[in-house]
């Protein structure tokens, strides 16, 4: 029973082909296409109006420089969003539950803002290592900690987002089992298992969003370091 729990977060293969690019890629096509009409849609509008204020919100700590960063930040935020939303549903996967994917957009993206610091400031990125003022004693231990810290980064922002999505798959799976369970020896207890599991439901609507939003804002705060 305990590994059944699991089986949900292997990667699906079909033949012995992996689906898991493919269910990177389909979520793409539920997104409307930009027309030329001078009226467009709700769907459409809605779209662009979250998608202004989104860059919006995320831009405006940067400098121009940054700014550039706004189209790929922006895809990498609904992308996320769209694969975490729809692996909410039933007998989907979920790609952002494997950490070798999370760590594949964590680790590129974190070591491009490094190296855009110290090409463009590396003055100021060294200087990060080592806070103003610091005793001369303490010098050699804080710059091992803030190496390592710097290092440590793209690993958390992988592991958060795989932590928070693998732990809601599991909890929803335990509640719904335990209804199932439930449902002939306790009917009362059930649906009262059931109620809770549709408020976890909205809950992990909301986490699949706000991972999503936390994993492209936390890399925009490691390119506002450089920049």
């Amino acid at each position: 029973m305990n590994l059944s729990f699991f089986d949900q977060f292997l990667s699906p293969s079909l033949l012995g082909i992996p689906l898991i690019v493919l269910a990177i890629t389909i979520p793409w096509m539920i997104f409307p296409t930009p027309s030329n009409r001078w009226l467009n849609n709700r769907l459409t509008t809605l779209q662009t109006w979250f998608i202004n204020r989104f860059t919006y919100q995320l831009m405006q700590p940067l400098n121009m420089g940054g700014h550039k960063w706004a189209t790929i930040l922006t895809t990498l935020m609904l992308f996320l969003i769209t694969i975490n939303l729809l692996g909410l549903l039933p007998y989907t996967f979920t790609p952002t539950t494997q950490l070798s994917l999370n760590m594949a957009f964590a680790l590129p993206l974190w070591l491009t803002t490094v190296l855009v610091g110290m090409i463009n400031q590396p003055t100021m990125a060294l200087g990060h290592l080592l806070p103003e003022g610091t005793p001369t004693l303490l010098v050699p231990i804080l710059i091992i900690i803030e190496t390592i810290s710097l290092f440590i980064r793209p690993l958390a922002l992988g592991v958060r987002l795989t932590a928070n999505l693998t732990a809601g798959h599991l909890l929803m799976q335990l509640i719904a089992t335990a209804a199932f369970v439930l449902i002939t020896i306790m009917p009362t207890v059930a649906l009262l298992t059931s109620l809770i599991l549709f408020l976890l439901t909205i809950l992990e609507v909301a986490v699949a969003m706000i991972q999503a939003y936390v994993f492209v804002l936390l890399l925009s705060l490691y390119l506002q370091e450089n920049v």
